[in-house]
């Protein structure tokens, strides 16, 4: 019986493979988001602020850039920050179908990514009061 060496490959490699065609995929499902009542009130995800970038604290870390994130009834700015797992580009957002307010005391806030313990996370956006 004749066997077929396959070619070894690092953690790392298929990691980096992996991410590489996730971040492929999530780049395919841009689209702009549109309320579906005329009169919806929608909470934009604000501009990214610009960051000055320091020196990495230690060899093996990356970046996580910063980015904004619901948080307690507001947009809010987490700050950049090193971590010791590879960091991809943000995602690309998913398509999200906005529905009819459930009252006119409530607005949309888009859905967003953040950063998160395993990585990229994607924050489904959902109605909420004023």
């Amino acid at each position: 019986m004749h066997t077929v060496s396959m070619p070894r490959f690092s953690r790392r490699r298929a990691l980096a493979a992996l991410l590489a065609a996730s971040t492929l995929l999530g780049a395919c499902t841009t689209v702009v988001q549109e309320p579906a009542h005329p009169h919806a009130v929608v909470r934009e995800v604000p501009a990214p602020l610009v960051e000055v970038v320091p020196a990495a604290p230690g060899p093996g870390l990356h970046w996580v850039p910063g980015h904004w994130a619901w948080r307690e009834g507001n947009w809010r700015w987490i700050g950049g920050r090193y971590v010791a797992t590879a960091v991809p580009p943000m995602p690309a957002p998913y398509v999200e179908m906005v529905p009819a307010p459930p009252s006119p005391a409530h607005v949309w806030v888009r859905g967003h990514w953040y950063w998160g313990e395993r990585g990229w996370v994607w924050a489904r956006g959902s109605w909420v009061l004023r």
